[in-house]
């Protein structure tokens, strides 16, 4: 901030002042400052969460593991025997239908055609399985 004792013409007229006194823009500035961090609640550093109360449950029967293989020749095999694609379908359809439903592990050859891939795929979804994983893909990273 300055001030101006005189004026640089010699007149007795004031010259007209072309600087904003921010002084009360300032105080309004700050005045706002502290009531924000007054009424901003206090927070918290903790997440408060229900946990359950008791014994844990018991030990699960861990899900038996269905191994389908597809080789270079796009041939299908379900834990190591050849089956066609009906054999497939009625296996998967009475795996799908028990209570506890097993893991389906698909390991395809990465010289196999997509084609047949797809087919099994597809084939465990429109059944109902819902536990599908797609082992081995690392082989198809370049």
């Amino acid at each position: 901030m300055a001030i101006k004792l005189g004026n640089s013409s010699g007149s007795d007229e004031p010259e007209v002042m072309m600087e904003i006194n921010t002084t009360p823009l300032i105080d309004v500035m700050l005045v706002l400052l502290v009531m924000l961090i007054i009424t901003i609640p206090i927070q918290l550093h903790s997440v408060n969460l229900e946990m359950p109360v008791g014994a844990p449950p018991t030990t699960q029967v861990k899900p038996e593991k269905i191994q389908i293989d597809i080789d270079a020749s796009s041939v299908v095999y379900w834990q190591g025997v050849v089956v066609s694609p009906e054999e497939l379908d009625a296996k998967m359809k009475a795996i799908s239908q028990q209570s506890s439903q097993s893991e389906v592990h698909i390991r395809p050859n990465k010289d196999a055609r997509y084609a047949v891939f797809a087919n099994v795929l597809s084939s465990s979804r429109r059944v109902g399985l819902t536990k599908i994983a797609v082992i081995g893909a690392e082989q198809f990273v370049q």
